[in-house]
């Protein structure tokens, strides 16, 4: 969202094409057994056991060929599951070792939706209790806003405040302690970003990883932006290559990109994104628009349409994917109310916005954000309230019937 770029930080595959076995996970009968050794060759994942050098390690995540001994510190793949020896571990099951399938990520996509998740921002705009928001909506889940690059590549709130014992990391567990849940957004339109500050792919999954882990994450939402991200083809690409290694570690947590449009759809930088995450495999689970700051377009319904239908046509040509298949994998993020060029998106408008977004089975619905979700006719475009005349909560209240 342009304006929580400009003004927020201002202010403040699934292992697609591999050919090595997925090793049975396997639990010693006694506290001192020693798993199979650890095979440099073997891919292991969550839970899997395997011991080195008189020691049992547990893999936290995907891998391949990172040594548990060396691969075992508080952030690392294994866990050091102490001392082993003795008795030989229970014998894993006769079955063959599974292999992933070989299909790349061109495999029809199932089409999970996901809980509405509008963008809350602890750094700005007066951002309200999250069970505040939540009784009175029935939200299911929040978009929060912004992991950025401090101190090199590494992943803070803000690009200063760190990741835990601040604003954001109480945020979060106020809005798991309301019932609902929440996606870091990574990037944005401003600010330090990780991805030209990770000067690797592997170096910038490690710091996505990083924000998984701490917060224990079911999806990660990376909004690419700007001439550092979105138009910067090295980075774009390291982004794309640092979210297929997420998903290779992480099967179970869905990656989303997001990034600007056209009102008729993506723009030749979106065409070349969706493009290469095909080309590298990267498995992406949602593609999503930010359909706003068209030059003042006076039909906001009409242009989020028409940004969303030529995605749906461009997923389609680039993945050879059906409409259904293809509505499957995108989102929208919205702005509510006056957006940066004063476009309107009234109460109404996003209501049918969300009617189409059902009617579709799209995958993602969001928008800019909670922290404006309040009234304020002719407020114009400010941090704490839409600049229209509305109830308080009413974007996210239409959001929760998504």
């Amino acid at each position: 969202m342009k304006l929580s770029r400009k003004i927020a930080v201002v202010a403040a595959v699934a292992m697609a094409g591999t050919a090595a076995a997925i090793l049975p996970m396997t639990s010693s009968n006694a506290a001192v057994a020693c798993a199979p050794a650890w095979s440099a060759s073997a891919v292991y994942v969550k839970d899997n056991v395997a011991s080195q050098n008189g020691r049992n390690f547990t893999a936290r995540w995907w891998t391949q060929n990172e040594s548990p001994v060396t691969n075992s510190g508080q952030w690392a793949v294994w866990a050091d599951s102490g001392v082993c020896g003795g008795s030989t571990p229970t014998t894993p099951p006769a079955t063959s070792p599974t292999t992933p399938p070989t299909t790349g990520p061109t495999t029809p996509p199932t089409g999970t939706k996901m809980a509405a998740a509008p963008y809350i921002y602890p750094g700005w705009g007066n951002p309200p209790a999250p069970a505040t928001v939540v009784n009175a909506t029935g939200i299911k889940a929040f978009t929060i806003a912004f992991v950025l690059a401090g101190n090199g590549c590494n992943p803070v709130w803000d690009g200063s405040a760190g990741l835990t014992g601040g604003a954001h990391a109480s945020t979060i567990a106020a809005i798991r302690a309301a019932g609902a849940d929440v996606v870091p957004s990574i990037g944005g339109w401003s600010g330090n970003k990780l991805g030209p500050n990770c000067s690797t792919a592997e170096a910038l999954a490690g710091a996505y990883q990083k924000v998984i882990d701490t917060f224990q994450l079911k999806a990660i939402d990376v909004d690419i932006e700007n001439t550092d991200e979105f138009e910067n083809y090295v980075v774009a690409d390291r982004i794309v290559d640092a979210l297929k290694i997420v998903k290779q570690r992480n099967p179970g947590v869905r990656t989303i990109l997001t990034f600007g449009t056209t009102p008729n759809g993506p723009n030749a930088h979106g065409v070349r994104l969706i493009q290469q995450a095909k080309a590298k495999n990267a498995n992406i689970d949602v593609f999503t628009q930010m359909p706003f700051d068209f030059s003042g377009h006076a039909d906001m319904y009409a242009a989020t349409v028409g940004a969303t239908e030529g995605l749906k046509n461009q997923l389609k040509s680039t993945f050879g994917w059906t409409d259904a298949q293809a509505y499957a994998k995108i989102g929208i993020s919205g702005m509510n109310g006056l957006s940066d060029q004063q476009e309107l998106t009234s109460v109404e408008t996003w209501t049918r916005i969300r009617d189409y977004a059902k009617s579709k089975n799209l995958a993602r619905f969001a928008f800019w954000a909670v922290n404006r979700d309040r009234g304020c006719a002719g407020g114009g475009v400010v941090s704490n309230c839409s600049g229209i005349d509305q109830a308080d909560w009413a974007f996210t209240k239409v959001s929760a019937g998504f």
